[in-house]
């Protein structure tokens, strides 16, 4: 009896070991924060919290309290700032922040094809010369938005906006039906470059005119995944569960890890409740 005690431990000690042996690591992602005109102090921890809850991920925090257009952002100076990581996701509101050699910094990690995710005023984010003027592809005012896939100049008036997914195709959009959110801002679309691809538009109503954009949409960075969406001016629509549920996807998807499904590959998923 004590031998098959012995035996039946020895085997339960080698499939725990081989179970935690198969489990794959988390994601590293860098979320990098801070900046103008939002309630950064607070969206860092909704943003971490909510996507740690989804998916496999572990994310660290880049943030600056500076509320200027050109916050001290911990990364800048430091094009290896990324070093480590499988993603950076940018949530920074740094308009001014012009120098060509602090933005190459910013990019070099997905210029060396790290992915990317992008979160609403990123988009306002790195502007060399006039933002509402199309940038053309290969300037050096492009490099931002060649990054992004979409160049954006403005936003509407913090009104609702109807978020359609009706000609949203593939995983990252599969099964999410049309919302509408709170008071939130809409991006206008300058330019869309050849190299992104639309999922998601969203329409606001101003003055009885239907103003309707582009918000949600991935790009092929030189062979590097981005995805990025407009949305997520106030901290009601990033502590929003769809909002969340959608971002989560833009991560597995920026790196490989989500299936044609619109599930979290293997491994993935939200850790399982003891």
């Amino acid at each position: 009896m004590r031998f098959l005690s012995l035996t039946f431990l020895t085997l339960a000690l080698v499939l725990t070991r081989s179970s935690a042996a198969e489990a794959p690591k988390p994601l590293r992602a860098l979320l990098v924060i801070g900046g103008c005109c939002h309630e950064y102090a607070a969206q860092k921890d909704i943003l971490k919290e909510g996507l740690e809850k989804r998916i496999n991920v572990k994310i660290d925090i880049a943030y600056s309290a500076d509320k200027t257009t050109s916050p001290a952002l911990p990364i800048l100076g430091n094009p290896d700032y990324a070093k480590g990581y499988d993603l950076v996701i940018h949530d920074e509101c740094s308009a001014d922040i012009k120098d060509p050699a602090l933005i190459a910094g910013v990019l070099a990690p997905h210029r060396a094809g790290l992915p990317g995710v992008n979160l609403h005023c990123a988009m306002h984010s790195y502007r060399i010369g006039p933002p509402a003027t199309p940038a053309d592809a290969g300037s050096e005012r492009a490099a931002w938005f060649e990054y992004l896939g979409i160049q954006s100049s403005a936003h509407g008036p913090k009104l609702p906006i109807a978020v359609s997914f009706a000609a949203g195709k593939g995983p990252i959009v599969k099964g999410f039906a049309d919302w509408t959110t709170g008071n939130e801002e809409l991006y206008n679309n300058i330019k869309i470059f050849p190299t992104a691809t639309a999922l998601v538009h969203g329409k606001q109503v101003v003055k009885e005119k239907e103003n309707d954009y582009v918000v949600v949409w991935t790009n092929d960075y030189k062979g590097t995944r981005v995805f990025s969406t407009t949305l997520g001016h106030m901290s009601e629509t990033v502590a929003d569960t769809r909002y969340l549920d959608l971002v989560a996807r833009g991560v597995l998807w920026a790196c490989k890890k989500l299936d044609d499904s619109g599930k979290p590959a293997k491994g993935y998923g939200p850790a399982k409740a003891k």
